[in-house]
């Protein structure tokens, strides 16, 4: 069953400031989204009222598979997930960081270590694997995160400003490792960034914040032209 996504009209307000006002959009298709805006206008909050982080105060957000809405959210998150700015690591090796989701999971030992070794060549981590993850520079710790979430095998994938605390060679790096995932992938990607050429450079469908909704961009044909089609 694939998943898909629906948010609806959603609403959020923080201290008086409506953040979002009748935000809608459905993401019914694999490949890569890219939600840009200026910073503050609602993408992060966005993506976490998506990931079900937080509530919205009006509307609401539907998962769907099969055409079927799923109820359940703790099945939904096990389905989802979402990498931050600035990944959270334990004090631990890198590949350890890395199988967490996976042995939460119960997954089997051997497997778990097959899928761990997978993700981490993917971000181009292998080296490190045995590193205390504390000791990762910030491009590397946002791998890490990556990697960290591709273990999953995630339907949806959240990124949110992957790239905001990091240096220009592992931004390109990181960038790299997006556009592979439309290769290797069959979820949803769905990221938010405030950089509009990292915009234009990734995306399948380019979406635009602003005013607390979100519009598809006009340039937005020009990226699905260029690149493989959902």
């Amino acid at each position: 069953m694939s998943l898909r996504l629906d948010a609806s009209n959603i609403g959020k307000v923080y201290n008086g400031n409506e953040v979002l006002r009748d935000c809608s959009f459905s993401f019914h298709e694999k490949g890569i989204y890219v939600l840009t805006g200026m910073n503050g206008c609602g993408k992060s909050t966005f993506l976490r009222i998506c990931a079900l982080i937080e509530t919205p105060d009006s509307g609401e957000v539907r998962y769907l598979a099969d055409g079927k809405r799923v109820e359940n959210d703790l099945a939904v998150r096990r389905r989802i997930t979402l990498v931050l700015p600035r990944v959270g690591v334990f004090n631990s090796t890198v590949l350890k960081n890395v199988a967490y989701g996976l042995t939460i999971r119960g997954i089997r030992q051997d497997e778990a270590e097959r899928k761990v070794s997978s993700a981490l060549e993917f971000v181009g981590l292998s080296n490190k694997r045995e590193q205390n993850a504390l000791t990762l520079s910030s491009g590397e710790t946002q791998r890490l995160g990556i990697a960290r979430a591709l273990v999953i095998e995630p339907e949806i994938l959240f990124l949110d400003e992957p790239t905001a605390s990091v240096d220009l060679k592992n931004t390109e790096v990181i960038e790299n490792i997006i556009l592979e995932m439309r290769k290797s992938s069959r979820a949803i990607v769905i990221i938010a960034t405030h950089d509009r050429g990292q915009a234009q450079r990734l995306a399948d469908r380019l979406l635009v914040m602003r005013d607390g909704k979100i519009t598809v961009s006009p340039s937005s044909g020009a990226c699905l032209s260029e690149k493989r089609q959902f």
